[in-house]
């Protein structure tokens, strides 16, 4: 099912998603390789000076930054990485991203919405939620392992991302499973101590990025 004329995109297996500019400067001199801006509800002049100061603060620590949905202010913007999910794909222009020559990645929660998101040749896809999770309401119960398993075998070469209640404890499994990236917000963001929960989560996702070098 992928696209060999795809070329395979690297991801981090760490990747990060935060939802202001402040929190990549917090916590992406930590070694965050790979973060995603999600931005709700700001006006647009502040999610635009959020991305420019998000996107300089990465350039200067060699970290992969993802904008959520804003796929018009990507491209104004220059940015390398996009993410939409399924509402935003079926708005966005394709071709006006692929002429920005912007790497997508999508969002995934069944089978129907599998065949959309390769219908567009994104760069990698996101599967979720793995786990019960607190971080939005979904109509979509918890997919588990076995199903990143049944993913990874759909998607051959082209990089899946597990979503969804994801801890360090848990993510093993998930790599284990298929799973190229584990993307975690709440348990970093809801943190005691977002700094620490970092740095434990750049451990134990250590051995697959070594192996990737």
């Amino acid at each position: 099912m992928s696209d060999q004329s795809r070329s395979v995109e690297i991801l981090d297996p760490f990747y990060l998603i935060v939802d202001s500019a402040n929190w990549v400067e917090r916590l992406v001199p930590l070694g965050v390789k790979l973060v995603q801006l999600r931005i709700k509800d700001k006006p647009d002049d502040d999610i635009r000076a959020q991305v420019k100061a998000a996107k300089a603060i990465c350039a200067a620590h060699d970290c992969k930054l993802v904008i959520n949905d804003y796929w018009q202010l990507a491209i104004e913007e220059e940015c390398e990485w996009l993410h939409l999910g399924q509402e935003d794909l079926a708005d966005a222009d394709l071709d006006a991203i692929r002429a920005a020559n912007l790497k997508l990645g999508l969002s995934s929660h069944d089978g129907a919405e599998l065949k959309a998101a390769l219908d567009a040749k994104p760069n990698y896809i996101a599967l979720g939620p793995i786990y019960q999770t607190i971080l939005k309401k979904m109509p979509w119960a918890p997919q588990g392992l076995e199903k990143l398993l049944v993913w990874k075998k759909a998607l051959g070469d082209m990089p899946l991302v597990g979503i969804g209640g994801l801890t360090p404890e848990r993510t093993p499994d998930v790599l284990r499973a298929g799973a190229d990236s584990a993307a975690v917000v709440t348990d970093i963001l809801l943190n005691d101590n977002p700094e620490a929960r970092t740095r434990e989560w750049i451990s134990v996702t250590q051995p697959w990025r070594s192996a990737q070098s």
